[in-house]
C-alpha cells in the first residue's frame, strides 16, 4: 500500500505528481525544485538553489517522522556540469558520516530554468 506524503513547508507539485510516496517502510521524494514553499521565489545561484532544494527535501521528510539520515540514494540534476563543484559543497553539509548513494546528471534544461534539482530515496 502507498501514502501520499505532502508538506506544506515544500513547494507543492506543479503538474500530475505527489511531493513523495511513502510504500514499504520507504519514501520516494520527488524531484525538488529550489523554490521557497513561503514565497514561491526561486533562489539564485547554484549554491543558493542547492540548499533550497535539500531544504524542501528536509521538511518533506521531516513531515514523516524522518530526517536526511534516512536518505540512501539522492538523484541531482544540474543544468550544466559546471555546477557540480558549488553544488557539491552545499550538498555535503546536509548529510553525516555515511552519505547516501548519489548520481549527479547534467541535463539540457530544468522546469522554470532552474540550475538544480534534487530527488531522493529515504527508509526508515
Amino acid at each position: 500500500m502507498k501514502k501520499v506524503v505532502c508538506s506544506t513547508e515544500a513547494p507543492g507539485a506543479i503538474g500530475p505528481y505527489s511531493q513523495a510516496i511513502e510504500a514499504g517502510g520507504m519514501v520516494f521524494v520527488s524531484g525538488q525544485l529550489p523554490i521557497d514553499a513561503s514565497t514561491g521565489l526561486m533562489a539564485e545561484g547554484a549554491k543558493s538553489q542547492t540548499r533550497q532544494s535539500l531544504e524542501n527535501v528536509r521538511h518533506i521528510l521531516e513531515s514523516v517522522g524522518m530526517n536526511m539520515g534516512n536518505v540512501v540514494k539522492t538523484t541531482v540534476y544540474l543544468a550544466d556540469m559546471s555546477l557540480f563543484s558549488d553544488m557539491n559543497e552545499v550538498y555535503a553539509t546536509y548529510f553525516e558520516s555515511a552519505f547516501p548513494a548519489r548520481s549527479a546528471i547534467a541535463v539540457k534544461a530544468l522546469p522554470k530554468d532552474a540550475l538544480v534539482e534534487i530527488e531522493c530515496i529515504a527508509v526508515r
